[in-house]
Protein backbone atom coordinates (compact mmCIF):
# COMPACT_ATOMS: atom_id res chain seq x y z
CA UNK A 1 0.00 0.00 0.00
CA UNK A 2 2.49 2.29 0.79
CA UNK A 3 4.32 1.80 -2.38
CA UNK A 4 1.08 2.40 -4.40
CA UNK A 5 0.64 5.66 -2.61
CA UNK A 6 4.12 6.65 -3.13
CA UNK A 7 3.01 5.79 -6.97
CA UNK A 8 0.36 7.98 -6.88
CA UNK A 9 2.47 10.96 -5.54
CA UNK A 10 4.88 10.62 -8.23
CA UNK A 11 2.03 10.77 -10.88
CA UNK A 12 2.59 7.24 -12.00
CA UNK A 13 0.67 5.75 -14.93
CA UNK A 14 -2.14 3.42 -14.51
CA UNK A 15 -0.17 0.44 -15.88
CA UNK A 16 2.10 1.31 -13.39
CA UNK A 17 -0.34 0.89 -10.62
CA UNK A 18 -1.91 -2.10 -11.86
CA UNK A 19 1.86 -3.89 -11.85
CA UNK A 20 2.55 -2.76 -8.09
CA UNK A 21 -0.95 -4.17 -7.01
CA UNK A 22 -0.44 -7.15 -8.24
CA UNK A 23 -3.00 -9.90 -7.35
CA UNK A 24 -4.49 -7.51 -4.45
CA UNK A 25 -7.82 -6.29 -6.59
CA UNK A 26 -9.46 -4.07 -4.13
CA UNK A 27 -5.82 -2.20 -3.77
CA UNK A 28 -5.18 -1.74 -7.64
CA UNK A 29 -9.45 -0.74 -7.83
CA UNK A 30 -8.87 1.95 -5.57
CA UNK A 31 -5.44 2.76 -6.76
CA UNK A 32 -6.67 2.66 -10.38
CA UNK A 33 -10.50 5.20 -9.26
CA UNK A 34 -8.00 7.71 -7.41
CA UNK A 35 -5.56 7.86 -10.84
CA UNK A 36 -8.43 8.37 -13.18
CA UNK A 37 -9.39 11.29 -10.57
CA UNK A 38 -7.01 13.20 -10.83
CA UNK A 39 -6.84 12.92 -14.79
CA UNK A 40 -10.23 14.18 -14.75
CA UNK A 41 -8.99 17.50 -12.75
CA UNK A 42 -6.01 17.69 -14.38
CA UNK A 43 -8.36 17.60 -17.73
CA UNK A 44 -10.52 20.54 -16.38
CA UNK A 45 -7.90 22.69 -15.59
CA UNK A 46 -6.36 21.73 -18.68
CA UNK A 47 -9.55 23.35 -20.33
CA UNK A 48 -10.38 26.24 -18.06
CA UNK A 49 -7.20 27.20 -18.81
CA UNK A 50 -7.63 26.65 -22.51
CA UNK A 51 -10.86 28.62 -22.08
CA UNK A 52 -9.33 31.55 -20.88
CA UNK A 53 -6.98 31.47 -23.24
CA UNK A 54 -9.42 31.32 -26.33
CA UNK A 55 -11.59 34.13 -24.37
CA UNK A 56 -7.93 36.43 -24.68
CA UNK A 57 -7.47 35.60 -28.26
CA UNK A 58 -11.18 36.54 -29.15
CA UNK A 59 -11.46 39.53 -26.99
CA UNK A 60 -8.08 41.16 -29.20
CA UNK A 61 -9.64 40.03 -32.59
CA UNK A 62 -11.25 42.90 -34.49
CA UNK A 63 -11.59 41.41 -38.00
CA UNK A 64 -14.70 39.17 -38.45
CA UNK A 65 -13.63 36.61 -40.58
CA UNK A 66 -10.44 36.24 -38.31
CA UNK A 67 -12.77 35.63 -35.21
CA UNK A 68 -14.59 33.06 -37.23
CA UNK A 69 -11.04 31.03 -38.25
CA UNK A 70 -9.65 31.40 -34.46
CA UNK A 71 -13.60 29.63 -33.17
CA UNK A 72 -13.46 26.78 -35.35
CA UNK A 73 -9.95 26.21 -35.39
CA UNK A 74 -9.95 26.41 -31.20
CA UNK A 75 -13.49 24.11 -31.20
CA UNK A 76 -11.12 21.33 -33.45
CA UNK A 77 -8.50 21.08 -31.03
CA UNK A 78 -10.25 21.19 -27.99
CA UNK A 79 -12.60 18.66 -28.72
CA UNK A 80 -10.04 16.94 -30.67
CA UNK A 81 -12.00 16.66 -34.10
CA UNK A 82 -11.34 16.04 -37.50
CA UNK A 83 -13.15 18.61 -38.52
CA UNK A 84 -15.21 21.49 -37.05
CA UNK A 85 -17.33 24.23 -38.58
CA UNK A 86 -19.60 27.32 -38.02
CA UNK A 87 -22.90 28.17 -39.35
CA UNK A 88 -24.60 31.65 -39.45
CA UNK A 89 -28.21 32.25 -38.77
CA UNK A 90 -29.83 33.97 -41.87
CA UNK A 91 -33.02 35.48 -40.67
CA UNK A 92 -34.08 36.34 -44.06
CA UNK A 93 -33.81 33.11 -45.78
CA UNK A 94 -34.51 31.32 -42.60
CA UNK A 95 -31.62 29.22 -42.57
CA UNK A 96 -27.96 28.87 -41.73
CA UNK A 97 -25.26 28.82 -44.11
CA UNK A 98 -21.81 27.46 -43.46
CA UNK A 99 -19.40 30.53 -42.72
CA UNK A 100 -16.24 28.80 -41.30
CA UNK A 101 -14.99 25.33 -41.15
CA UNK A 102 -11.35 23.82 -40.22
CA UNK A 103 -10.52 20.56 -41.41
CA UNK A 104 -12.52 20.32 -44.11
CA UNK A 105 -11.76 19.34 -47.69
CA UNK A 106 -15.22 19.09 -49.54
CA UNK A 107 -16.71 22.05 -51.23
CA UNK A 108 -19.92 21.09 -51.24
CA UNK A 109 -19.79 20.84 -48.15
CA UNK A 110 -18.00 24.38 -47.76
CA UNK A 111 -20.90 26.11 -49.48
CA UNK A 112 -24.07 23.96 -47.29
CA UNK A 113 -27.08 26.06 -46.19
CA UNK A 114 -29.34 24.34 -43.56
CA UNK A 115 -33.13 25.03 -43.19
CA UNK A 116 -34.63 25.40 -39.99
CA UNK A 117 -35.10 22.34 -38.83
CA UNK A 118 -33.24 20.01 -41.49
CA UNK A 119 -30.45 17.68 -40.13
CA UNK A 120 -28.52 17.67 -36.73
CA UNK A 121 -27.81 21.39 -37.42
CA UNK A 122 -30.85 22.71 -38.31
CA UNK A 123 -32.51 21.01 -34.97
CA UNK A 124 -30.22 22.75 -33.06
CA UNK A 125 -31.10 26.08 -35.01
CA UNK A 126 -34.80 25.56 -34.33
CA UNK A 127 -34.74 24.48 -31.14
CA UNK A 128 -31.68 26.08 -29.58
CA UNK A 129 -30.55 23.40 -27.75
CA UNK A 130 -27.34 21.28 -28.49
CA UNK A 131 -27.38 17.63 -29.93
CA UNK A 132 -24.78 15.06 -31.05
CA UNK A 133 -24.75 11.35 -32.31
CA UNK A 134 -22.28 8.65 -32.80
CA UNK A 135 -23.20 7.78 -36.05
CA UNK A 136 -25.45 10.71 -38.00
CA UNK A 137 -25.94 8.75 -41.27
CA UNK A 138 -28.02 6.47 -39.55
CA UNK A 139 -29.57 8.44 -36.49
CA UNK A 140 -33.56 8.47 -37.64
CA UNK A 141 -33.93 11.35 -35.01
CA UNK A 142 -32.60 14.16 -37.56
CA UNK A 143 -34.90 15.52 -40.57
CA UNK A 144 -32.46 13.82 -43.40
CA UNK A 145 -32.17 15.92 -46.60
CA UNK A 146 -30.43 15.52 -49.90
CA UNK A 147 -28.42 18.43 -49.89
CA UNK A 148 -27.49 18.13 -46.45
CA UNK A 149 -26.77 14.02 -46.40
CA UNK A 150 -24.97 14.75 -49.54
CA UNK A 151 -22.81 17.22 -48.53
CA UNK A 152 -21.86 15.18 -45.40
CA UNK A 153 -21.40 12.24 -46.96
CA UNK A 154 -18.93 14.10 -49.32
CA UNK A 155 -17.11 15.18 -46.23
CA UNK A 156 -16.86 11.58 -44.73
CA UNK A 157 -18.65 12.64 -41.72
CA UNK A 158 -19.83 10.33 -39.13
CA UNK A 159 -19.97 11.90 -35.83
CA UNK A 160 -21.58 14.89 -35.21
CA UNK A 161 -21.74 17.56 -32.33
CA UNK A 162 -23.47 20.76 -32.54
CA UNK A 163 -24.34 23.40 -30.02
CA UNK A 164 -25.86 27.02 -30.29
CA UNK A 165 -24.20 30.19 -30.51
CA UNK A 166 -26.63 32.62 -28.01
CA UNK A 167 -26.30 36.03 -26.75
CA UNK A 168 -29.28 36.17 -24.53
CA UNK A 169 -32.05 35.39 -26.52
CA UNK A 170 -30.86 36.09 -29.83
CA UNK A 171 -29.42 33.31 -32.04
CA UNK A 172 -26.13 33.67 -33.32
CA UNK A 173 -25.43 30.35 -35.50
CA UNK A 174 -24.62 26.72 -34.35
CA UNK A 175 -21.09 25.68 -32.97
CA UNK A 176 -19.91 21.98 -34.31
CA UNK A 177 -17.33 19.58 -34.17
CA UNK A 178 -17.71 16.18 -35.80
CA UNK A 179 -15.73 12.99 -36.56
CA UNK A 180 -14.69 10.67 -39.86
CA UNK A 181 -15.49 7.85 -37.45
CA UNK A 182 -18.19 6.90 -35.21
CA UNK A 183 -17.62 8.11 -31.68
CA UNK A 184 -19.65 8.55 -29.32
CA UNK A 185 -19.24 12.48 -27.52
CA UNK A 186 -18.55 13.00 -24.07
CA UNK A 187 -21.06 15.17 -21.67
CA UNK A 188 -17.88 17.04 -20.55
CA UNK A 189 -17.17 17.67 -24.59
CA UNK A 190 -20.72 18.94 -24.71
CA UNK A 191 -19.89 21.34 -21.76
CA UNK A 192 -16.59 22.42 -23.14
CA UNK A 193 -17.52 22.96 -26.80
CA UNK A 194 -21.17 24.71 -25.40
CA UNK A 195 -18.63 27.30 -23.13
CA UNK A 196 -16.47 27.98 -25.89
CA UNK A 197 -19.94 28.54 -28.37
CA UNK A 198 -20.53 31.12 -25.46
CA UNK A 199 -17.47 33.05 -25.85
CA UNK A 200 -17.56 32.41 -29.62
CA UNK A 201 -21.38 34.27 -29.72
CA UNK A 202 -20.84 36.94 -27.56
CA UNK A 203 -17.37 37.98 -29.41
CA UNK A 204 -19.06 37.55 -33.14
CA UNK A 205 -22.09 40.19 -31.82
CA UNK A 206 -19.43 43.06 -30.40
CA UNK A 207 -17.44 42.48 -33.66
CA UNK A 208 -20.45 42.85 -35.90
CA UNK A 209 -21.57 45.67 -33.84
CA UNK A 210 -18.05 47.47 -34.04
CA UNK A 211 -18.04 46.95 -37.60
CA UNK A 212 -21.38 48.10 -37.78
CA UNK A 213 -20.83 50.95 -35.83
CA UNK A 214 -17.26 51.85 -37.58
CA UNK A 215 -19.38 51.59 -41.59
CA UNK A 216 -22.03 53.85 -39.92
CA UNK A 217 -19.60 56.40 -38.42
CA UNK A 218 -17.49 56.17 -41.91
CA UNK A 219 -21.24 56.58 -43.63
CA UNK A 220 -21.58 59.63 -41.38
CA UNK A 221 -18.21 60.92 -41.95
CA UNK A 222 -19.31 60.40 -46.15
CA UNK A 223 -22.34 62.55 -45.67
CA UNK A 224 -20.84 65.46 -44.00
CA UNK A 225 -17.35 65.29 -46.35
CA UNK A 226 -17.03 69.11 -46.35
CA UNK A 227 -17.38 69.36 -42.71
CA UNK A 228 -14.12 69.44 -40.74
CA UNK A 229 -15.34 68.55 -37.42
CA UNK A 230 -17.49 65.88 -39.12
CA UNK A 231 -14.67 64.32 -40.14
CA UNK A 232 -12.97 64.78 -36.83
CA UNK A 233 -15.69 62.79 -34.61
CA UNK A 234 -15.63 59.45 -37.63
CA UNK A 235 -12.14 59.22 -36.74
CA UNK A 236 -12.45 59.75 -33.38
CA UNK A 237 -14.96 57.41 -32.78
CA UNK A 238 -14.60 54.54 -34.67
CA UNK A 239 -10.65 54.54 -32.79
CA UNK A 240 -12.69 54.97 -29.34
CA UNK A 241 -14.75 51.86 -30.33
CA UNK A 242 -12.04 49.77 -32.42
CA UNK A 243 -9.85 50.29 -29.47
CA UNK A 244 -11.98 49.69 -26.53
CA UNK A 245 -12.28 53.19 -25.35
CA UNK A 246 -14.56 53.86 -22.28
CA UNK A 247 -17.33 56.55 -21.48
CA UNK A 248 -15.13 59.20 -20.14
CA UNK A 249 -13.09 59.10 -23.23
CA UNK A 250 -16.67 59.54 -25.55
CA UNK A 251 -17.82 62.25 -23.13
CA UNK A 252 -14.27 64.06 -23.52
CA UNK A 253 -13.85 63.50 -27.48
CA UNK A 254 -17.76 64.99 -27.89
CA UNK A 255 -17.20 67.80 -25.97
CA UNK A 256 -13.63 68.79 -27.35
CA UNK A 257 -15.33 68.13 -31.01
CA UNK A 258 -18.47 70.82 -30.64
CA UNK A 259 -17.10 72.95 -27.76
CA UNK A 260 -19.85 71.85 -25.06
CA UNK A 261 -20.32 70.12 -21.46
CA UNK A 262 -21.15 66.99 -21.40
CA UNK A 263 -22.58 64.77 -18.87
CA UNK A 264 -22.81 60.86 -19.48
CA UNK A 265 -25.72 59.18 -16.81
CA UNK A 266 -26.60 55.93 -16.65
CA UNK A 267 -30.44 54.42 -16.86
CA UNK A 268 -31.00 55.77 -13.63
CA UNK A 269 -29.63 59.27 -13.57
CA UNK A 270 -25.93 58.26 -11.79
CA UNK A 271 -23.47 60.03 -13.83
CA UNK A 272 -20.81 58.28 -15.42
CA UNK A 273 -18.67 60.25 -17.27
CA UNK A 274 -18.70 63.91 -17.74
CA UNK A 275 -16.47 67.00 -19.51
CA UNK A 276 -16.10 70.45 -19.79
CA UNK A 277 -17.50 73.02 -17.57
CA UNK A 278 -20.94 71.15 -16.20
CA UNK A 279 -23.15 73.43 -14.40
CA UNK A 280 -24.07 72.27 -10.86
CA UNK A 281 -27.80 72.26 -11.80
CA UNK A 282 -29.70 68.93 -12.49
CA UNK A 283 -29.45 67.67 -16.28
CA UNK A 284 -32.78 66.83 -18.00
CA UNK A 285 -31.51 63.52 -18.46
CA UNK A 286 -35.14 61.91 -18.78
CA UNK A 287 -36.01 64.16 -21.39
CA UNK A 288 -35.60 61.53 -24.36
CA UNK A 289 -36.24 58.09 -24.43
CA UNK A 290 -35.25 57.72 -28.09
CA UNK A 291 -32.02 57.73 -30.23
CA UNK A 292 -32.66 61.54 -31.31
CA UNK A 293 -31.61 64.24 -29.61
CA UNK A 294 -34.35 66.67 -28.16
CA UNK A 295 -33.78 69.88 -26.46
CA UNK A 296 -34.94 70.22 -22.67
CA UNK A 297 -34.41 72.99 -19.98
CA UNK A 298 -31.77 74.75 -21.81
CA UNK A 299 -29.67 71.50 -22.34
CA UNK A 300 -29.99 69.11 -25.40
CA UNK A 301 -31.03 65.22 -24.11
CA UNK A 302 -30.44 61.95 -26.56
CA UNK A 303 -30.63 58.46 -24.96
CA UNK A 304 -28.40 55.66 -25.50
CA UNK A 305 -30.19 52.79 -26.24
CA UNK A 306 -29.26 49.13 -27.40
CA UNK A 307 -31.86 46.32 -28.63
CA UNK A 308 -34.90 48.76 -27.24
CA UNK A 309 -33.32 49.35 -23.57
CA UNK A 310 -32.56 52.94 -23.07
CA UNK A 311 -28.51 52.41 -21.26
CA UNK A 312 -28.38 55.62 -20.14
CA UNK A 313 -28.41 59.23 -21.64
CA UNK A 314 -26.02 61.79 -23.34
CA UNK A 315 -26.46 65.63 -21.94
CA UNK A 316 -25.25 68.49 -23.94
CA UNK A 317 -25.22 72.30 -22.93
CA UNK A 318 -23.15 75.13 -22.70
CA UNK A 319 -24.48 76.31 -26.81
CA UNK A 320 -27.65 77.35 -27.53
CA UNK A 321 -27.98 75.73 -31.00
CA UNK A 322 -26.72 73.16 -32.93
CA UNK A 323 -26.21 72.41 -36.46
CA UNK A 324 -27.57 69.63 -38.63
CA UNK A 325 -24.47 68.25 -39.22
CA UNK A 326 -23.43 68.73 -35.02
CA UNK A 327 -26.88 67.10 -34.32
CA UNK A 328 -26.46 64.24 -36.23
CA UNK A 329 -22.64 63.88 -34.72
CA UNK A 330 -24.44 63.82 -31.22
CA UNK A 331 -26.90 61.23 -32.35
CA UNK A 332 -23.89 59.30 -33.62
CA UNK A 333 -22.27 59.46 -29.95
CA UNK A 334 -25.11 58.13 -28.37
CA UNK A 335 -24.77 54.70 -30.12
CA UNK A 336 -21.29 54.60 -29.39
CA UNK A 337 -22.26 55.32 -26.11
CA UNK A 338 -24.47 52.63 -26.11
CA UNK A 339 -22.15 50.22 -27.63
CA UNK A 340 -19.55 50.95 -24.91
CA UNK A 341 -22.10 50.59 -22.38
CA UNK A 342 -22.81 47.13 -23.33
CA UNK A 343 -19.27 46.08 -24.11
CA UNK A 344 -18.90 47.09 -19.99
CA UNK A 345 -21.60 45.30 -18.89
CA UNK A 346 -20.89 41.92 -20.88
CA UNK A 347 -17.58 42.30 -19.40
CA UNK A 348 -18.83 42.85 -15.94
CA UNK A 349 -20.89 39.77 -16.22
CA UNK A 350 -18.55 37.52 -17.36
CA UNK A 351 -15.60 38.81 -14.50
CA UNK A 352 -18.75 37.87 -12.42
CA UNK A 353 -19.02 34.42 -13.63
CA UNK A 354 -15.57 33.77 -13.53
CA UNK A 355 -15.60 35.61 -9.56
CA UNK A 356 -18.14 32.90 -8.86
CA UNK A 357 -16.63 29.90 -10.35
CA UNK A 358 -13.48 30.43 -8.44
CA UNK A 359 -15.18 31.59 -5.43
CA UNK A 360 -17.56 27.61 -5.38
CA UNK A 361 -14.11 25.94 -6.52
CA UNK A 362 -12.16 27.29 -2.92
CA UNK A 363 -15.19 27.08 -0.60
CA UNK A 364 -15.74 24.02 -1.59
CA UNK A 365 -11.98 22.43 -1.57
CA UNK A 366 -12.50 21.56 -5.42
CA UNK A 367 -9.43 21.83 -7.61
CA UNK A 368 -5.46 22.42 -7.10
CA UNK A 369 -4.85 25.10 -5.39
CA UNK A 370 -2.13 26.19 -6.93
CA UNK A 371 -4.19 26.64 -9.84
CA UNK A 372 -7.06 28.11 -7.87
CA UNK A 373 -4.26 30.54 -6.86
CA UNK A 374 -3.04 31.04 -10.41
CA UNK A 375 -7.07 31.75 -11.30
CA UNK A 376 -7.19 34.58 -8.83
CA UNK A 377 -3.80 36.02 -9.47
CA UNK A 378 -5.31 36.41 -13.43
CA UNK A 379 -8.93 37.66 -11.34
CA UNK A 380 -7.37 40.06 -9.06
CA UNK A 381 -3.94 40.66 -9.63
CA UNK A 382 -1.91 41.82 -7.09
CA UNK A 383 -4.35 40.38 -3.98
CA UNK A 384 -2.92 36.81 -3.80
CA UNK A 385 -1.20 37.65 -0.39
CA UNK A 386 -3.81 39.52 0.77
CA UNK A 387 -5.33 39.25 3.72
CA UNK A 388 -9.41 39.06 3.14
CA UNK A 389 -12.04 39.38 5.01
CA UNK A 390 -15.46 36.85 4.18
CA UNK A 391 -18.80 38.49 4.18
CA UNK A 392 -21.89 35.96 3.55
CA UNK A 393 -25.20 38.08 3.18
CA UNK A 394 -28.19 36.00 3.29
CA UNK A 395 -31.33 37.88 1.70
CA UNK A 396 -31.87 39.26 -1.89
CA UNK A 397 -28.43 39.28 -3.37
CA UNK A 398 -29.37 41.94 -6.41
CA UNK A 399 -29.94 44.57 -3.46
CA UNK A 400 -26.81 43.75 -1.99
CA UNK A 401 -25.08 44.26 -5.38
CA UNK A 402 -26.74 47.31 -6.00
CA UNK A 403 -26.03 49.30 -2.93
CA UNK A 404 -22.61 48.18 -2.16
CA UNK A 405 -20.46 51.74 -2.38
CA UNK A 406 -17.32 52.91 -3.95
CA UNK A 407 -14.86 52.39 -1.12
CA UNK A 408 -16.25 48.86 -0.83
CA UNK A 409 -16.22 48.15 -4.29
CA UNK A 410 -12.59 49.05 -4.70
CA UNK A 411 -11.65 46.87 -2.00
CA UNK A 412 -14.02 44.13 -2.99
CA UNK A 413 -12.25 41.05 -4.80
CA UNK A 414 -14.71 38.43 -5.44
CA UNK A 415 -18.04 37.74 -5.01
CA UNK A 416 -20.79 35.23 -5.80
CA UNK A 417 -23.65 33.19 -4.74
CA UNK A 418 -22.78 30.06 -2.56
CA UNK A 419 -24.72 27.67 -0.50
CA UNK A 420 -27.93 30.18 -1.19
CA UNK A 421 -26.00 32.85 0.28
CA UNK A 422 -24.13 35.56 -1.37
CA UNK A 423 -20.32 35.37 -0.30
CA UNK A 424 -18.12 38.92 -0.58
CA UNK A 425 -14.21 38.55 -0.37
CA UNK A 426 -12.59 41.95 0.63
CA UNK A 427 -9.15 42.70 0.73
CA UNK A 428 -8.69 43.42 4.48
CA UNK A 429 -10.69 46.21 5.24
CA UNK A 430 -12.35 47.24 8.50
CA UNK A 431 -15.93 46.63 6.58
CA UNK A 432 -18.56 46.52 9.56
CA UNK A 433 -19.57 50.01 9.56
CA UNK A 434 -19.95 49.85 5.35
CA UNK A 435 -21.65 46.59 5.49
CA UNK A 436 -24.10 47.80 8.03
CA UNK A 437 -25.22 50.81 6.34
CA UNK A 438 -25.62 47.96 3.51
CA UNK A 439 -27.74 45.60 5.26
CA UNK A 440 -29.79 48.09 6.67
CA UNK A 441 -30.88 49.58 2.88
CA UNK A 442 -30.56 46.09 0.90
CA UNK A 443 -32.89 44.40 4.21
CA UNK A 444 -30.17 41.77 4.22
CA UNK A 445 -28.04 40.29 7.12
CA UNK A 446 -24.56 40.15 7.26
CA UNK A 447 -22.11 37.96 9.12
CA UNK A 448 -18.42 39.24 9.01
CA UNK A 449 -15.38 36.69 9.39
CA UNK A 450 -11.76 37.58 9.34
CA UNK A 451 -9.24 39.20 8.02
CA UNK A 452 -7.33 35.54 7.03
CA UNK A 453 -5.12 34.28 4.04
CA UNK A 454 -6.03 32.78 1.07
CA UNK A 455 -6.77 28.91 1.22
CA UNK A 456 -7.85 26.38 4.04
CA UNK A 457 -8.15 29.39 6.41
CA UNK A 458 -10.75 31.15 3.89
CA UNK A 459 -12.80 27.62 3.88
CA UNK A 460 -12.96 27.95 7.68
CA UNK A 461 -13.96 31.68 8.03
CA UNK A 462 -16.43 30.90 5.53
CA UNK A 463 -17.88 28.24 7.43
CA UNK A 464 -18.00 30.72 10.82
CA UNK A 465 -19.77 33.44 8.56
CA UNK A 466 -22.02 30.71 7.80
CA UNK A 467 -22.82 29.49 11.09
CA UNK A 468 -22.97 33.29 12.25
CA UNK A 469 -25.17 34.37 9.97
CA UNK A 470 -27.68 31.61 10.64
CA UNK A 471 -27.56 32.55 14.54
CA UNK A 472 -28.20 36.23 13.85
CA UNK A 473 -31.21 35.64 11.75
CA UNK A 474 -32.46 33.07 14.83
CA UNK A 475 -31.86 35.51 17.35
CA UNK A 476 -33.81 38.44 14.88
CA UNK A 477 -30.50 40.25 14.86
CA UNK A 478 -32.03 40.82 11.15
CA UNK A 479 -30.69 43.46 8.34
CA UNK A 480 -27.59 44.31 9.81
CA UNK A 481 -23.69 43.66 9.72
CA UNK A 482 -21.89 41.99 12.72
CA UNK A 483 -18.67 40.01 13.23
CA UNK A 484 -18.61 36.88 16.17
CA UNK A 485 -17.44 39.71 18.71
CA UNK A 486 -20.74 41.59 18.20
CA UNK A 487 -22.56 38.97 19.38
CA UNK A 488 -21.07 38.89 22.43
CA UNK A 489 -21.29 35.20 24.23
CA UNK A 490 -23.08 33.74 21.18
CA UNK A 491 -20.25 34.88 18.95
CA UNK A 492 -17.42 33.35 20.89
CA UNK A 493 -20.00 30.05 21.04
CA UNK A 494 -19.76 29.57 17.52
CA UNK A 495 -16.39 30.39 16.68
CA UNK A 496 -14.16 28.08 15.40
CA UNK A 497 -11.13 29.68 17.11
CA UNK A 498 -11.38 32.81 19.75
CA UNK A 499 -8.90 35.72 20.43
CA UNK A 500 -9.43 36.77 23.65
CA UNK A 501 -7.58 40.13 23.89
CA UNK A 502 -9.19 41.27 20.88
CA UNK A 503 -12.79 40.00 22.35
CA UNK A 504 -11.91 41.79 25.65
CA UNK A 505 -10.61 45.06 23.51
CA UNK A 506 -13.93 44.76 21.53
CA UNK A 507 -16.17 44.76 24.70
CA UNK A 508 -14.38 47.26 26.89
CA UNK A 509 -11.91 48.52 25.16
CA UNK A 510 -13.38 52.16 25.79
CA UNK A 511 -13.33 51.69 29.73
CA UNK A 512 -9.72 50.25 29.67
CA UNK A 513 -9.03 53.22 27.39
CA UNK A 514 -10.38 55.65 29.90
CA UNK A 515 -8.75 53.77 33.03
CA UNK A 516 -5.56 54.44 31.79
CA UNK A 517 -5.25 57.22 30.33
CA UNK A 518 -6.67 59.09 33.49
CA UNK A 519 -5.96 56.77 36.19
CA UNK A 520 -9.40 55.87 37.20
CA UNK A 521 -10.45 52.31 38.38
CA UNK A 522 -13.80 51.79 36.38
CA UNK A 523 -13.45 48.16 35.49
CA UNK A 524 -12.90 47.66 39.54
CA UNK A 525 -16.26 49.67 40.07
CA UNK A 526 -17.86 46.94 37.22
CA UNK A 527 -16.56 44.34 39.03
CA UNK A 528 -17.77 45.25 42.25
CA UNK A 529 -21.47 46.41 40.75
CA UNK A 530 -22.10 43.35 39.33
CA UNK A 531 -20.78 41.39 42.30
CA UNK A 532 -23.07 43.35 44.53
CA UNK A 533 -25.98 42.32 42.00
CA UNK A 534 -26.17 45.54 40.06
CA UNK A 535 -26.71 47.62 43.51
CA UNK A 536 -24.53 50.90 43.86
CA UNK A 537 -24.95 50.55 47.24
CA UNK A 538 -23.62 46.83 47.95
CA UNK A 539 -20.76 47.74 45.60
CA UNK A 540 -20.05 51.31 47.59
CA UNK A 541 -19.62 49.18 50.79
CA UNK A 542 -17.55 46.84 49.03
CA UNK A 543 -15.46 49.63 47.62
CA UNK A 544 -15.58 51.72 50.83
CA UNK A 545 -16.77 54.72 48.97
CA UNK A 546 -19.72 56.61 49.03
CA UNK A 547 -22.63 55.45 46.99
CA UNK A 548 -23.01 58.73 44.93
CA UNK A 549 -19.44 58.08 43.64
CA UNK A 550 -20.61 54.59 42.52
CA UNK A 551 -23.33 56.40 40.96
CA UNK A 552 -20.84 58.68 38.97
CA UNK A 553 -18.93 56.62 37.58
CA UNK A 554 -21.44 54.21 36.58
CA UNK A 555 -22.79 57.47 34.28
CA UNK A 556 -19.39 57.30 33.30
CA UNK A 557 -19.58 53.71 32.01
CA UNK A 558 -22.85 54.09 30.29
CA UNK A 559 -21.12 57.46 27.98
CA UNK A 560 -18.43 55.26 27.08
CA UNK A 561 -19.84 51.76 26.60
CA UNK A 562 -24.04 53.17 25.48
CA UNK A 563 -27.10 53.84 27.63
CA UNK A 564 -28.09 50.24 26.65
CA UNK A 565 -24.94 48.61 28.24
CA UNK A 566 -27.09 47.23 31.50
CA UNK A 567 -29.40 45.58 28.88
CA UNK A 568 -30.01 41.74 29.78
CA UNK A 569 -27.96 40.97 26.59
CA UNK A 570 -25.18 43.54 27.06
CA UNK A 571 -24.98 43.26 31.00
CA UNK A 572 -24.16 39.22 30.20
CA UNK A 573 -21.36 40.07 27.43
CA UNK A 574 -19.54 43.25 29.79
CA UNK A 575 -19.52 40.57 32.72
CA UNK A 576 -18.10 37.54 30.54
CA UNK A 577 -15.44 40.09 29.11
CA UNK A 578 -14.46 41.57 32.97
CA UNK A 579 -14.18 37.83 33.96
CA UNK A 580 -11.92 37.14 30.88
CA UNK A 581 -10.11 40.23 31.04
CA UNK A 582 -9.46 39.20 34.42
CA UNK A 583 -8.57 35.90 33.59
CA UNK A 584 -5.94 37.56 31.02
CA UNK A 585 -4.61 40.08 34.20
Amino acid sequence: MRELLRLLAEDASGSELARVAGEDAVARDLALRIRAGIDASKKREAELTALVEVARELASASDPSGVLDTIVHRARTLIGADVSYLTLYDESRADTYMRATDGSLSAAFQQLRVPLGAGLGGLVASTRRPYWTTDYPSDQRFNHTNPIDHAVGDEGLVAICGTPLLVDDAFVGVLFASNRTARPFSREEVLLLGSLAALAAVTIVQVRAAAETAAALDALSLAHAGVEHAAAAHDRFADLVLSGGDVDAVAAALAELLGVWVVLVDAVGNELASAGRVPRTAVPWRESSSGRLTRAAGCWVVAATAKGERLGALVIGGVDDLSGADQRIVERAAVVTALVLLFRRQAAEQSQRAQADLLTDVLSGSGDMRALTERLRLLAPGRVHDQFVVAVCRGDHSAVRARLSAPLEDKLVLSGPYGGDLVLLLAQTDAVRELSEVARRAAVTIAVVGPVGWGDALVDAHRQATRLVTTMVRLGRCNEAATPDDLGVVGLVGASEVDVQVHVLHVLGAVLEYDAQRGTDLVGTLHAYFAAGQSPTRAATELHIHPNTVQQRLERVGALLGSDWQSPERSLNIQVALRLHQALQ
